[in-house]
């Protein structure tokens, strides 16, 4: 065989590799599309997906109802811890109420103690004896301090509260009674003025004993003469 034969059989073997490998090509594009145009997707997913989707909604059952419990848990314990510290307030006002009382005791003992020497100066003073005048009105003053006060007894209307009458004195009046009644004092044995009548006013008009408030109590009534009518 010449050099020229043998060139075109090499050409030709090539050229029909080539249109072998073209009509592959071809076939598998057919085939592809076939294949694409042929498959379609499949609607039932089947019990393993639906045990999935299952289990996932159980999950999120069980993760909500231990956040419902994590949260009812929560508004207990805030609901002790603001009933806590109320009863906390509650029991320090207490404590403070009670000491304070248990000191204003104690000064009203102590006050009432030295009332006895108030009334001594103001004896002292009534006989004429000026130079304890200082002494009274420094004791006053300290005691005042604590919570005493006197009372303002002359000149006020009577009032049982803070007054004990124990002379009574009647207005003059236009005839004198029958029974020969005369206005000699009189007073009950609860220290109200036995003759007053009706809605007539009773006024004190001399103070026989100082009466004193402590802590806005009254700690002793003033002993009082009253004139009624």
């Amino acid at each position: 065989m010449s050099a020229s034969g043998s060139r075109r059989t090499r050409r030709e073997a090539n050229d029909d590799a080539a249109a072998a490998d073209d009509a592959a090509d071809v076939d598998d594009h057919a085939t592809f599309d076939n294949g694409s145009e042929s498959v379609e997707p499949d609607s039932d997913p089947g019990p393993a997906a639906e045990l999935g989707i299952a289990e996932a909604v159980a999950q999120l059952d069980a993760m909500t109802a231990e956040r419902d419990h994590a949260l009812t848990e929560r508004d207990d314990y805030l609901d002790q811890l603001q009933r806590q510290r109320a009863e906390f307030r509650n029991f320090r006002r207490r404590v403070e109420e009670d000491r304070r009382q248990q000191v204003s005791a104690g000064v009203s003992r102590l006050v009432d103690s030295l009332l006895p020497v108030l009334d001594g100066c103001d004896a002292a003073v009534a006989q004429g004896l000026d130079d304890v005048v200082p002494v009274a009105q420094s004791l006053l003053v300290a005691l005042a301090k604590s919570g005493l006060e006197r009372i303002e007894a002359v000149g006020s209307p009577f009032d049982p509260n803070e007054h004990e009458a124990v002379i009574v004195e009647t207005a003059p009046r236009a005839s004198s009674d029958d029974d020969g009644a005369s206005d000699a004092d009189r007073v009950e044995s609860d220290g109200i003025p036995a003759d007053a009548q009706g809605d007539a006013v009773q006024m004190v008009i001399e103070e026989l004993r100082g009466g004193y408030r402590f802590d806005g109590r009254v700690l002793r009534a003033a002993m009082v003469k009253v004139r009624a009518g």
